[in-house]
């Protein structure tokens, strides 16, 4: 018998630590190989993670609200020394000489920054990661690594800024005796990213009132028919298709601003969109996206929304729902709001905010009226959308919602 330990695995496209939200073991307990055995947090989603071997739980290495990185041992267990483990997971124990030549991690703090003498240095971090520390103006290489080989990792870059922006401020008093919450993992991440977005994409912001009689007419024979059973169907839905339409006069709004390593930059506009739709849940903001969303059909489109609202509510979602996002669609009339600015999600170029729908006074063929009246706001990354398509785009997206197409039409049409 042998004592193996559990490192926490990459679950997500670069994932580089989670918070431990419930064990579903406890020590003493006998696990089969992949049972599930721990609830994590990433900066997407909470994922269930099942055990890669067998045998008896001896020691919850990292307890419950506590965020580990990559790779840190979270559970060992006591297997058989002929014990297979779970395929995918990587998890052979390291030889006594591969222990003794793995280079020493640099412990945190600012006394642990790693000089670059002369030159030598080149800090190991992807693409990604350096264009972070280019945004953020962070010099890679006095930035202690705690990834892999000694990589540096976007969280470390973070969290080498934060410090350095604490270091740097004025303290200011605060009053006592209030109530602390933790900081978790998906809001934690999302307040990074609304951090870099706006200190990275000048962004302006447009809106517009629109009477949206014909979209609630629309919407009202939807819910009644065939191929929306079970499907929530609401002015946000039919936004949504408006959307897509907009995209295809005015793709630039479809597109990322990309910094190279070399320096350069490039704006990269998308044939496809992968439409972000925002989604306020118990344990913070998501924005899991429809892959491909102009290739669905109205119904396709609606379950396809419907879907992943209700898995970002329950905390279902899987890391990759919320990668590669293209442009997003947030709803703020639910929470009984006209409109307001939203910031882009980190990449994007765009992102359109529906308000609640309301009855105004309207003036209609020069009489006054009362309809139903929709505020839309539109913000968008100045360096890629100019004003001209920005105000195009939403003028679209406002035109399809007064006009709609008639029932059984194409989605985007």
């Amino acid at each position: 018998m042998s004592v193996r330990e559990f490192p926490l695995p990459d679950v997500g496209e670069g994932l580089t630590e989670a918070e431990i939200v419930t064990w579903r073991v406890a020590v003493g307990d006998m696990i089969e190989v992949n049972q599930p055995i721990v609830d994590i947090e990433t900066a997407k989603a909470v994922v269930e993670l099942p055990s890669p071997f067998a045998g008896e739980v001896v020691e919850l290495l990292v307890p419950e609200g506590r965020v580990a990185e990559v790779g840190t041992p979270i559970l060992a267990v006591e297997v058989s020394d002929r014990e297979p483990v779970l395929i995918g997971y990587g998890v052979a124990e390291e030889s006594p000489s591969t222990r003794r030549h793995r280079r020493r991690r640099p412990e945190s703090g600012a006394s642990a920054a790693r000089p670059a003498a002369h030159g030598e240095f080149t800090p190991r971090a992807k693409p990604g990661v350096r264009a972070l520390a280019r945004e953020l103006g962070v010099d890679l290489a006095t930035v202690p690594a705690t990834g892999p080989q000694d990589d540096v990792t976007a969280a470390d870059v973070h969290r080498f800024a934060t410090a350095a922006r604490t270091a740097a401020a004025p303290q200011v008093p605060r009053p006592s005796g209030g109530v602390r919450t933790p900081v978790r993992s998906i809001q934690r991440t999302m307040a990074q990213a609304m951090v870099r977005s706006v200190a990275t994409a000048p962004h302006v912001s447009t809106w517009v009132d629109v009477d949206v009689s014909a979209t609630v007419r629309l919407v009202n024979q939807l819910r009644s028919a065939p191929e929306f059973a079970d499907t929530r169907v609401t002015p946000m839905t039919i936004a949504a298709a408006a959307t897509l339409h907009a995209v295809r006069r005015t793709p630039i709004v479809n597109s990322s601003w990309i910094d190279l390593d070399d320096g350069e930059s490039v704006i990269e506009t998308y044939p496809f969109v992968n439409l972000g739709i925002a989604v306020a849940g118990e344990r913070g903001l998501t924005v899991p996206n429809v892959r491909n969303a102009g290739s669905l059909s109205l119904s396709g489109l609606a379950k396809a929304i419907t879907d992943l609202t209700e898995r970002a509510r329950q905390g279902r979602l899987q890391p990759s729902d919320s990668l590669e996002g293209t442009m997003t669609l947030t709803n703020i009339g639910v929470f009984g709001v006209d409109g307001g600015t939203p910031i882009l999600n980190p990449g994007e170029s765009a992102i359109l905010a529906t308000g609640r729908v309301v009855e105004r006074a309207w003036a209609v063929d020069g009489a006054l009226a009362v309809r139903p009246v929709m505020t839309m706001s539109l913000s968008f990354d100045h360096r890629v959308v100019d004003g001209a398509a920005g105000a195009t785009f939403l003028a679209d997206v406002a035109e399809y919602l007064r006009h709609p197409p008639a029932f059984g039409a194409s989605v985007g049409a």
